[in-house]
């Protein structure tokens, strides 16, 4: 998440830097952290990358996740933005997209997956919102609906990313999803998150047969020159 001098604000508005600013620093960390990815899954494929976080929202898990998916379509690769937070979606406010229809709606087969996928203005990335919001998204995450539907995507893209609703702590989402991908990865930020919650998340993953590939540490300041940036490491 990139943050100003001025205090955060919490806002619907989200703003891609990677997008935005390709070349500035910040978009830069997104690039390496996508190599760093790419070389923790050297010994197999990474089709398919689940994005999580172990507190509260306030770590910046889901515009890590965005910019994220924003700089492996820049690599040429063709992505899909998945928002599995049905908890607390956010996909459709950062690409101001329609949330009538999406995750949701395709696991409980009211609309195909085709139908609900959505081209965003970067090449090569697609979306698929939450759509709405269900009164029982652990039991649709873990259906065999949702392991059809990675199946499907996994044959149509080179990379299908999940966003996961926080905190692993409370709830189930993202062990559930862990057991289907490739890799997670998950967003601490600097600071803020505390060293024991961190580690109990991790031990939650792993029980649910998940795949570490690292860990984004986000807000931190750095110092470079005269001047500071934040960015994820």
């Amino acid at each position: 998440m990139v943050r100003g001098r001025k205090p955060f604000k919490q806002t619907n508005i989200r703003h891609l830097i990677t997008k935005i600013n390709p070349r500035s620093p910040i978009s830069e960390q997104y690039k390496t952290v996508r190599t760093n990815l790419q070389f923790s899954a050297v010994d197999g494929d990474l089709n398919s990358m689940l994005i999580t976080s172990s507190a509260p929202p306030s770590e910046g898990k889901s515009s890590v996740t965005a910019n994220l998916a924003v700089v492996f379509a820049q690599q040429g690769k063709k992505v899909l933005l998945i928002d599995a937070d049905m908890r607390k979606p956010t996909l459709h406010y950062t690409f101001r997209l329609d949330n009538r229809k999406g995750l949701s709606s395709v696991l409980v087969g009211g609309t195909t997956f085709e139908e609900s996928i959505t081209k965003s203005d970067i090449q090569g990335l697609d979306l698929l919102p939450c759509g709405p919001v269900p009164p029982n998204p652990s039991e649709l995450l873990g259906s065999k609906s949702m392991e059809r539907l990675l199946s499907e995507a996994s044959l149509q893209y080179d990379l299908v990313i999940f966003d996961t609703p926080p905190p692993v702590l409370a709830v189930t989402d993202a062990q559930i999803l862990a057991n289907i991908c490739d890799g997670v990865v998950m967003v601490v930020r600097s600071k803020q998150t505390e060293y024991e919650s961190a580690q109990k998340a991790k031990a939650l993953l792993e029980v649910g047969k998940a795949k570490l590939l690292g860990v984004v540490l986000n807000d931190k300041v750095m110092k470079k020159g005269s001047y500071y940036y934040y960015g994820a490491n």
